[in-house]
């Protein structure tokens, strides 16, 4: 297998053609194409089981259009390779990887349409409210890059990375576990093949990637008992035949209708569509860094107007969810990856969405075997925000995760209350707190949680470093966005929770005095906070 180590750049002349494929991009194309079908495949398992969207929306409006995004930015980035290579003149050259961005795969799912779903039972709306989301995400992309570096300077790292931890433990990483635990046989099989190969490093036969493996075990444990007579997984020929009649040719349909029409719902898709969006930017920003750091240097500014434009284009075809530049450029480097890898995997996933092939590998593979790639997802993403910030920021950290909690809290609650034909208003609020349900503390709390889980811990930060007038202008922020609904309220308004707000203010004011009493000199040694860019 050639590695980045011996494979030294060329010395060809600049200007020179390069290969669009070389023996390389074979491992990349399996190893990188194996990661985009199994969120493709987990993506439709969302939209079919979680949201109980109809398979005519899934798989005749939905999946074409998300395999149009993706065939475009991964089109897009082996061009860019190809002219970056054209222009030095190297071989050696690697397309940036993109596809869909999982962690807002599943805060769109969770945060945005299910809510809606929940509120309106109507699946079409849920969708409209995700189109926009999307589309609101993909103009703060583009437009974002000039403010990406002065919201990554201002805000520390903890905060960023502490709030996308709390949705990931909450919303992403909760539910995949109880499924694992409801149907043991196969998903604790493909969980301990998972960890064997992601977090042990233990290379499976001929290199399989550990979550093709773990999907494969998955297949052969629930095909096998469902032909003992077992029943576990759940799988069926009878629905797998029926997944045949999904194949056929559907092309993307615009939907420019429904993406307006999901400005319907545009005050509670704002709490998480801006603070998500900036996350973008910064995410992107270090992944182009990466990249640089592997030899390949792109331009930030196309890399993340690219990101937002094919975004764009995808939602107004009705795709409701984000692409993004995956992490990992150096490891499909080191495989040999190149040029072709990446334009060949768009032109797999454009047949696989358009002939509808996804709805049969979905009825093929029983869910519980994806399960653990979903709970694999969420360590990763819950680790990161511990192990990429100082340690004497963990507090805020953990901080951090309270709004999401109460949020995640608040939801499985509204949802078996609303299975019973009640709810907590009708309950009553003293008696739900009389057996330790405290609602109306859990609803404010979890309003907004993304940003509230970026600014808590913005403060308690600074705090930590004794920067005081930081910590002031991070609570002031607080007071204002809670005055209108960003936080701390169910949409955005006019004096939504001032009470609240008031409270902020009140600790801005306070810790605003704090840092004019604070002699320098007496203050203790402390570990210097890293900046975003370190």
């Amino acid at each position: 297998m050639t590695t980045h180590a011996d494979s030294a750049p060329a010395a060809a002349r600049p200007g020179t053609a390069p290969a669009l494929w070389t023996p390389g991009d074979w491992n990349a194309f399996f190893g990188f194409g194996t990661n985009i079908l199994v969120n493709l495949i987990v993506l439709t398992g969302l939209l079919r089981f979680v949201l109980q969207m109809p398979n005519e929306l899934v798989f005749g409006r939905i999946l074409p259009a998300t395999g149009l995004m993706l065939f475009l930015s991964t089109g897009y980035y082996a061009w860019l390779a190809w002219k970056l290579a054209k222009q030095t003149g190297r071989s050696d050259v690697c397309a940036l990887p993109s596809g869909v961005s999982v962690p807002h795969m599943f805060i769109v799912t969770f945060v945005i349409m299910l809510p809606i779903l929940s509120r309106t039972g109507d699946p079409v709306k849920a969708w409209e409210a995700g189109l926009t989301w999307v589309f609101i995400q993909s103009l703060i992309l583009m437009a974002g890059g000039f403010i990406a570096p002065l919201i990554r300077r201002i805000t520390p790292r903890a905060a960023l990375l502490g709030t996308l931890a709390g949705v990931s433990i909450t919303f992403i990483s909760m539910r995949p576990a109880a499924e694992i635990y409801m149907t043991p046989v196969i998903g604790v099989l493909c969980f301990a093949v998972i960890l064997l190969g992601w977090f042990g490093g233990v290379r499976y036969w001929r290199g399989l990637p550990a979550g093709l493996v773990a999907i494969a075990l998955g297949v052969v444990v629930a095909w096998g008992s469902s032909l003992l007579g077992l029943g576990i997984g759940g799988m069926s020929l009878e629905r797998l035949g029926a997944a045949f009649s999904h194949i056929g040719f559907s092309v993307p349909i615009p939907a420019v209708g429904h993406v307006f029409g999901g400005f319907e719902f545009i005050g509670i898709i704002l709490v998480t569509a801006i603070p998500f969006g900036i996350y973008d930017l910064v995410e992107a920003m270090d992944n182009v860094e990466s990249a640089e750091a592997a030899g390949d240097a792109y331009p930030t500014t196309r890399v993340l107007t690219a990101d937002g434009a094919v975004s764009l284009v995808g939602c107004m075809m009705g795709n409701p969810f984000i692409n993004a530049v995956y992490i990992g450029h150096p490891g499909w480097k080191s495989m040999g990856g190149r040029i072709g890898y990446s334009a060949a995997t768009g032109v797999v996933v454009l047949a696989l969405t358009w002939l509808g092939i996804v709805s049969v590998l979905l009825d093929l593979i029983p869910v519980v075997a994806i399960a653990p790639i979903l709970l694999y997802i969420g360590m990763l993403i819950g680790a990161q925000a511990f192990q990429e910030s100082p340690r004497n920021h963990a507090p805020a950290i953990a901080l951090a995760f309270a709004p999401h909690l109460a949020a995640w809290a608040k939801t499985l609650i509204d949802g078996a209350l609303t299975a019973a034909g009640t709810s907590a208003a009708a309950v009553g609020f003293d008696k739900l707190a009389a057996v330790g349900v405290l609602y109306p503390g859990l609803a404010k709390l979890g309003e907004g949680a993304i940003l509230t889980g970026l600014v808590l811990p913005a403060i308690a930060v600074f705090i930590i470093e004794r920067e005081f007038t930081k910590a002031a202008g991070f609570a002031l922020a607080g007071a204002v966005l809670t005055f209108f609904g960003f936080m701390h309220g169910e949409a955005v308004g006019f004096a939504v929770t001032p009470g609240i707000a008031l409270a902020y203010a009140l600790v801005a004011a306070g810790l605003y005095a704090a840092a004019r009493i604070d002699a320098p000199a007496s203050r203790p040694a402390v570990a210097m906070r890293p900046s975003a860019a370190e």
